[in-house]
């Protein structure tokens, strides 16, 4: 890395002395000041250690971009670092940069496999990665295979208007018809990925501007997507007329020259790390264009799609994926996951019983500790005496290379991630907040590792309703028969179903936020026939999904 970077990475540690193990030492402590601040989901850990996800939704993808900066690959860097939790099987960033010779904008590009930190640990490339606008983007596989390295976006092209490169976040619903039409064109695919299909669509089409070209593209597309695509000397981002998945706006102003660069990404935590500042969101259905005029006159100039009455905005989004500093959909993560907190507070049956101590709440972290923090408060206002504890631990520091000698019991895979603190646990009555429960396989393991601390009880409190349905809008999400309600989803009626899991999982009691919870935590907005995509709870699927697969190596 050159020293500038390396001088960026320090100030974010609050640090001026040389580091005496380099930038390595640099990167893993910055990184762990987010772990330890729960900002690193579990999942990551999950990934980063080579284990399976038995009981977790996985996230999708993390976009960036960024216009007009004198460091746009470090600034990519840096955003792509704070989105590492929407996905950690691989990364890549694109740069344009003007060349003088050829007298045109050119491309260059690093991608790999792993996580940020990994794929970008030579300092030398970030020396031959200069420009003035960059794209990244973190892979988590929805469709394609994760260990295809052609998946590996941004995706990038020569095509008779220029250059593309493009970075995507969500899933399209009809991208098989699509594959199948341009595939009897005659359209090469590199890759796996739904994403290949919009650079192909927009190279296809007979308008003459990079912008109406991604325009005309996005209006044979259907599903989700927020996607930021370089085209030449411009930067172009996109949300779906539903508004799926978060894409924000920013912009920073450099303070020795006073230029202003815009910044899009994913979360704005991404915004936060470069000290960059928030301007709004890109609305549903919103192409914005970005180049060096809209740089001049502070204006981004907007086309949009055909609007839809429909909102979809991902409900799971507030409930796990983004992290809980950053402002999605308008609103903070952290404020609805307390109100998660607090209507499951005051949902809960359990009472605290005269002569016993009072109610020990636990989280199982990281994702879940600000709806911990909420079912308490809601509790105390209440009148029923509880208290947040940190009853489990989780490890931070099991690496890519953590490898289990011989043994490969489930059992062993929760005790390198988890474990108990006795003194809290025991001889209490335990109210475990989990966020969701997917397969129920680590809940099930979970609890047995906290029964080891003889609680007098163990409650179960899940902050999100029953996941019931699979999801085809960008979360790589297991199959209806994989899911754990559907082993029991042929009993007569709900609470008999709810008994079952919680007999299979083991706990006392087990409480899910009811769906009116649910909505009654998360934003409303005004004026829309519906506002968020709760498929995996309810069934109900905004856009339809009768020609869409959750295979996602169908093309491999």
């Amino acid at each position: 890395m050159n020293s500038q970077f390396l001088l960026s990475c320090k100030k974010q540690l609050g640090e001026t002395k040389p580091c005496e193990h380099g930038e390595e030492e640099l990167l893993q402590r910055l990184f762990s000041i987010y772990r330890l601040n729960g900002y690193v989901h579990s999942s990551l850990c999950r990934s980063a250690a080579g284990l399976p996800n038995f009981n977790v939704l996985l996230p999708m993808c993390g976009v960036f971009g960024v216009f007009n900066s004198k460091t746009p690959a470090e600034d990519t860097f840096y955003g792509l670092y704070s989105l590492q939790h929407r996905g950690q099987e691989a990364a890549g960033i694109v740069v344009a940069d003007y060349n003088k010779v050829k007298k045109k904008t050119l491309f260059k590009q690093h991608k790999g496999m792993g996580l940020v930190s990994e794929v970008f640990r030579d300092e030398t490339m970030f020396d031959n990665l200069g420009g003035y606008a960059a794209i990244g983007h973190n892979r988590y596989s929805t469709t394609g295979s994760s260990k295809s390295i052609s998946n590996i976006q941004p995706f990038s092209l020569t095509y008779r208007s220029g250059s593309l490169a493009i970075a995507h976040n969500g899933n399209l619903t009809n991208s098989r018809a699509l594959r199948r039409e341009l595939t009897e064109l005659g359209v090469i695919f590199q890759a796996s990925s739904d994403t290949e299909i919009i650079p192909h669509l927009a190279a296809r089409s007979r308008e003459k501007e990079p912008l109406h070209q991604i325009y005309e593209a996005l209006l044979q597309v259907q599903g989700a997507y927020s996607i930021v695509i370089l085209a030449n000397n411009q930067l172009i981002a996109a949300r779906d007329p539903y508004g799926f998945r978060p894409l924000a706006l920013g912009k920073k102003v450099d303070p020795l020259t006073g230029e202003l660069a815009y910044i899009v990404a994913s979360e704005t935590c991404a915004f936060d790390i470069i000290q960059a500042e928030y301007i709004r969101d890109i609305e549903p259905g919103e192409i914005l264009l970005i180049d060096h005029l809209a740089v001049t006159n502070e204006k981004p100039t907007s086309l949009f799609l055909p609007p839809s009455k429909r909102k979809a905005r991902c409900i799971f989004e507030y409930v796990y994926f983004a992290r809980p500093d950053s402002y999605i959909f308008k609103y903070s993560v952290d404020k609805v996951r307390r109100n998660l907190g607090k209507n499951l507070a005051r949902e809960s049956n359990i009472v605290h019983q005269p002569g016993e101590k009072e109610l020990t709440v636990v989280s199982v972290p990281d994702s879940s500790n600000t709806a911990a923090l909420g079912f308490v408060r809601e509790s105390l206002k209440m009148e029923r005496p509880a208290r947040f504890e940190h009853g489990l631990i989780r490890n931070h520091y099991v690496g890519r290379t953590f490898i289990q000698p011989g043994i490969h019991s489930r059992d062993i895979k929760v005790r390198s991630k988890y474990n108990i603190v006795r003194g809290v646990l025991q001889g209490r009555p335990i109210i475990l907040i989990d966020d969701s429960i997917v397969r129920g396989t680590t809940a099930k393991m979970l609890i047995k590792l906290i029964r080891e601390a003889d609680p007098t009880s163990i409650n179960l409190h899940i902050s999100s309703p029953p996941i019931t349905n699979p999801c085809f809008y960008g979360m790589d999400f297991p199959t209806k028969r994989q899911l754990l309600t559907h082993m029991f989803d042929n009993l007569d009626n709900d609470m008999e179903e709810i008994e079952k899991i919680r007999e299979y999982i083991g706990v006392d009691s087990l409480k899910y936020l009811s769906m009116q919870g649910l909505m009654n935590s998360v934003p409303a907005f005004e004026h829309e026939e519906g506002s968020y995509c709760t498929a995996c709870f309810s069934g109900d699927y905004p856009i339809q999904v009768s020609d869409v697969t959750t295979d996602k190596e169908e093309y491999d």
